[in-house]
């Protein structure tokens, strides 16, 4: 029995497949060693608090 996700479930699936569109147009239009390079580099800059979070609007 299938069970319902969860709006964060969701919300999570959202962004992967953002995530795999992504990373489908930056191979067509250069290479895998880039897509995986720029994805690498994104998620250093992330554990390393360089990107900054971006107030939401209430």
């Amino acid at each position: 029995m299938p069970t319902e996700q969860t709006r964060e479930e969701e919300s999570k699936d959202l962004f992967f497949q953002k995530l795999e569109n992504l990373a489908r147009e930056m191979i067509d239009t250069h290479d895998k060693d880039f897509a995986m390079g720029a994805l690498i580099l994104t998620a250093r800059w992330i554990a390393e608090d360089r990107i900054v979070k971006v107030a939401k609007a209430s």
